[in-house]
C-alpha cells in the first residue's frame, strides 16, 4: 500500500501538466493514443540517456580522475543534458516529424511535453520509490516540471522547424530543429549544474533560476497557443 501512494505520489505531478498542455491546444486536439504513445517513448527515453550517462561519465572519469568544476560542467551540459534531451529528441522526431496529425505549429509543443513528461515520470517513480514521499513533494514542483519547460522549448523550436520544412526552407528547418535541442540542452545543464552547487548563493540562485524559467516556459506556452495556426505547403 505504501509502495502505491508512492507511485500516485510520482505520477500525478506529471499527468496534471500533461492536462494542462493539452487543453492549451486550441485549434485541434491530438490523438489521445497518440499522446500515450509518446509517453511510452518518453519512458523508452530514460533507458537510452541512461547508457549515453554512464558511457560519458565512465570516460569523464577517466579524463578528470579528481572530478573539480571542469568534470560538473561536462557531466551536466554535455553528458547529462545531452543523454537525456537527445534521448526525447530524437524519439520524438522518429514518432512525429511525418505524423499527418503533425498540422498546427503548436502540436510540437504538445508533442515534446508530453515525450518529457513521460520520461519525467518514469525517472521520478523510481527515485520516489527509492527516496520516498519527501522526494515525490520535491520533486512535484521542481525536477517533473522542470522536464516540462526543457520540453516547452523543445517544441516551440520544433513547431518552428516543421513549418519552415513544410515551406521549402529546409536549411531554415535543420537550423531549427538544432535549435529545439541545443536550447533543452542549455537548460537542463544549467539547471543540474546550480542544483548540485553546494552553498547558500547558489541555493538562491537555483531558486531565481528555477522561477524564471517556470514563469517564461508558461509565458511561451500561452503565446505559442494563441499564435497557433495550421501547417501548410509554402507557408511560413
Amino acid at each position: 500500500m505504501a509502495d502505491l501512494i508512492l507511485i500516485v505520489a510520482a505520477v500525478v505531478p506529471a499527468i496534471y501538466l500533461m492536462v494542462r498542455v493539452y487543453r492549451a491546444d486550441r485549434l485541434e486536439k491530438e490523438p489521445i493514443k497518440m499522446l500515450v504513445g509518446l509517453v511510452f517513448l518518453g519512458i523508452v527515453s530514460t533507458t537510452l540517456a541512461e547508457l549515453v550517462e554512464v558511457y560519458g561519465d565512465n570516460l569523464l572519469t577517466d579524463l578528470f580522475p579528481n572530478g573539480g568544476l571542469v568534470y560538473d560542467a561536462l557531466l551536466y551540459f554535455v553528458v547529462v543534458a545531452f543523454a537525456e534531451e537527445g534521448a526525447k529528441y530524437l524519439l520524438l522526431k522518429l514518432r512525429t516529424w511525418k505524423s499527418p496529425h503533425f498540422n498546427c505549429q503548436f502540436d510540437g509543443v504538445v508533442y515534446a511535453v508530453f515525450v518529457s513528461l513521460g520520461f519525467a515520470l518514469w525517472e521520478n517513480i523510481f527515485y520516489v520509490l527509492r527516496y520516498g514521499i519527501g522526494t515525490a513533494l520535491a520533486r512535484a514542483v521542481t525536477a517533473v516540471p522542470g522536464h516540462a519547460c526543457f520540453g516547452v522549448y523543445m517544441g516551440v523550436w520544433y513547431g518552428v522547424a516543421k513549418r519552415y520544412a513544410l515551406a521549402g526552407y529546409e536549411d531554415t528547418s535543420r537550423k531549427a530543429r538544432r535549435m529545439a535541442l541545443l536550447i533543452p540542452m542549455l537548460l537542463h545543464g544549467a539547471y543540474d549544474f546550480i542544483a548540485t552547487m553546494q552553498s547558500d548563493l547558489m541555493s538562491v540562485a537555483f531558486l531565481v533560476f528555477v522561477c524564471w524559467m517556470f514563469g517564461a516556459a508558461l509565458k511561451l506556452v500561452k503565446k505559442t497557443a494563441a499564435e497557433d495556426s495550421p501547417l501548410m505547403q509554402d507557408n511560413v
